[in-house]
């Protein structure tokens, strides 16, 4: 397949899969051999094995990278830091995309940006959303779904010390009572112990917002 050729099919699709390449090709080598020097050409960026990106310059529809992080493992949802920072909960930009998966650990780092896996149990995978841009979709922890992920995959031990480390900002969009019934169904009594920590740390700083 030449390049323009390549680029008038394809080059609409944000995320492009070799199933959906070889469907119906019957020299399927030959196209594998055109698309690994597409990618040393840079003119297509391998996020992993079977699913490419176009580069940049070449894409008619933007990369909506909660889409393509989806794609990479199923079933996932962006969490962590990540979601905090998508919900202007923390003011640093994160550069990894972390989510969680029923599936095992991984991590897939390429042009198109990094991209890692965490571990959850089948009991703890909710309280996401779906979120669509450019006619694609990816999967993001609610903000306090986030928060509690985050304390309990890197078993963090809560206090208010560790709270003003995060820089916990804009936390109006934290639902303190959706936070205390997401925190139960944890089942922990660390995690619980969290969000009740959570909640008065935000009472107190509400209240020092009213003194300024």
């Amino acid at each position: 397949m030449r390049w323009d050729d390549f680029l008038n099919n394809y080059a609409q699709l944000p995320v492009i899969d070799t199933n959906v390449l070889l469907a119906g090709v019957t020299n399927p080598r030959a196209l594998k051999v055109q698309l690994t020097r597409w990618v040393k050409a840079k003119k297509i960026i391998q996020a992993k094995r079977g699913v490419y990106v176009l580069a940049d310059k070449y894409r008619k529809v933007p990369l909506y990278e909660p889409y393509l992080a989806f794609l990479l493992k199923k079933p996932s949802y962006i969490s962590l830091e990540k979601a905090l920072e998508y919900y202007g909960l923390i003011p640093e930009a994160v550069p990894v995309f972390t989510s969680l998966t029923t599936k095992r650990q991984a991590k897939f780092i390429s042009a198109a940006g990094t991209f890692v896996y965490r571990h959850i149990k089948k009991a703890l995978f909710w309280g996401y959303n779906s979120v669509t841009v450019n006619g694609q979709t990816g999967f993001i922890a609610s903000p306090e779904k986030a928060l509690l992920d985050l304390f309990y995959i890197n078993r963090i031990k809560i206090s208010f010390a560790f709270l003003k480390e995060l820089r916990l900002q804009n936390i109006d969009k934290l639902d303190t009572k959706k936070l205390l019934i997401s925190a139960e169904r944890f089942k922990s009594p660390g995690i619980l112990k969290a969000a009740n920590t959570v909640n008065k740390y935000i009472s107190g700083y509400k209240e020092e917002e009213k003194i300024l």
